[in-house]
């Protein structure tokens, strides 16, 4: 017997401390799940968030649920359960429609604005304050998967002693304290099971960014282990940085590059931080083949992003990825790592198809700048971009050569990069 929601959620916690790690986050399903994830998250020192989702029922026998659906436009339809009962998809799509209003609702409700937590490539832990049917935690654990996260961990209070049976292969790891023969209702294993308010919601969530470390802001040179070498690189934060856009230089280019900083300060400047460094040691770029092998340039690129995520103040600012030149190959091979959970690449006169069959696997939206008077290398951009199964634009630059030397050509280029960070890079709530 649990007295309240936070008393269950404080034992709760005791029982997860496994999963404390910069890599995971907490969502709690609104609304009598989110009390209990505040106090898990605050235990584990992890982002909360809450996870909004809308089960979608068979018109005919709405307690049948035949899809679950998420924000984002995530969608998850069990088609098994979609041809057993016969319905069409005219009749899925209002059902859809309906409940995105709801759901919607919702999110203007709880968020107010707020930025969601990005789940792709984390533990994600799903709390609610129990399971019954299971229903809403099923849903809940196939957005986590379609929203990309890479382990699913269900943890409840109290469940039915089958729940597990009845959510196999759902999450990765089922949590419970108690699973009682005796279950009838979540309810009867509480004192206070009163209902939790909209109010209480959003309290929980506004305590719990405000607890959020924002990033300080620094100006610095930086050295950067990446194994078998140590990189030298340049760090900016701004003041209450937003995100994080970390620059891969082409061949013949170093953090020094007077136009690769330019385009920093201009990132700077709208709030982002920005990370300027050498891909290669000096010795390194002595072997000319180095500087042409993308596999190496990529491997660098994502060891030294994960570094950032490992950084307590940065770890939480969503990471964008500006490629130069060859850079650009770099970052898109990167940004085809799930691991680096890169939210969005930009690439200026880049060589994108120096990626490879790595271009498939992009899925961050990805912005290709290109001079107008640089026709060989257009082609090639264009080329790419075929290959892109991501949302992508091809910019060009009017007038502009490879190196963008023109007149207002760079200063166009740093404005569409930084638009295009700003409206792809999402921030963790703060």
């Amino acid at each position: 017997m649990f007295s309240n929601r936070i008393e269950a959620g404080k034992r709760l916690a005791a029982r997860l401390g496994h999963l404390r790690g910069p890599d995971t986050v907490v969502v709690g399903l609104p609304r009598g799940g989110v009390p209990v994830a505040a106090e898990v998250a605050r235990e584990l020192e992890a982002p909360l968030d809450v996870i909004l989702v809308r089960k979608l029922g068979v018109p005919f026998q709405p307690e049948l649920g035949m899809g679950a659906i998420g924000e984002d436009d995530v969608r998850v339809i069990n088609s098994d359960i979609v041809r057993m009962v016969g319905v069409d998809d005219r009749e899925v799509a209002e059902v859809e429609a309906r409940e995105r209003v709801e759901l919607q609702r919702r999110s203007e409700l709880y968020r107010r604005g707020r930025a969601r937590v990005r789940l792709d490539g984390r533990t994600v832990v799903v709390v609610d304050d129990g399971v019954a049917t299971g229903s809403t935690a099923r849903a809940a654990c196939q957005v986590a998967r379609a929203e990309g996260a890479t382990r699913v961990v269900l943890a409840v209070p109290v469940a039915p002693a089958d729940w597990t049976l009845r959510l196999a292969g759902e999450a990765d790891e089922f949590i419970a304290l108690d699973t009682p023969s005796d279950f009838a209702g979540v309810g009867q294993f509480y004192r206070d099971f009163s209902q939790t308010t909209d109010g209480e919601v959003t309290a929980c969530l506004d305590r719990a960014g405000a607890s959020t470390p924002r990033p300080r802001p620094r100006d610095e040179e930086v050295r950067i282990d990446v194994g078998s070498a140590v990189l030298g690189g340049h760090l900016t934060v701004p003041a209450d940085a937003t995100g994080i856009v970390v620059f891969a230089h082409g061949s013949g280019s170093s953090r020094h590059s007077p136009r690769n900083r330019y385009v920093a300060s201009v990132l700077n400047g709208s709030g982002l931080a920005t990370l300027l460094f050498d891909l290669l040691t000096p010795a390194e770029e002595a072997d000319r083949a180095n500087v042409f092998d993308i596999e190496l340039l990529g491997r660098r690129l994502v060891e030294v992003i994960r570094t950032v995520a490992g950084e307590a103040d940065l770890g939480e600012l969503p990471v964008g990825v500006f490629g130069a030149s060859t850079g650009a190959a770099a970052a898109l091979y990167a940004a085809a790592d799930s691991g680096a959970r890169v939210g969005a690449v930009v690439s200026r006169g880049g060589r994108p198809d120096l990626a490879g069959p790595r271009l498939a696997a992009v899925r961050a939206p990805t912005l290709l700048i290109v001079g107008g008077s640089d026709r060989q290398v257009l082609e090639l951009n264009e080329l790419a971009r075929r290959q892109l199964r991501c949302e992508s634009q091809l910019v060009i630059v009017p007038g502009a050569t490879h190196l963008f030397e023109e007149p207002g050509t760079l200063e166009a280029a740093a404005g569409h990069a930084r638009d295009w960070f700003l409206g792809h890079l999402r921030r963790s709530p703060s």
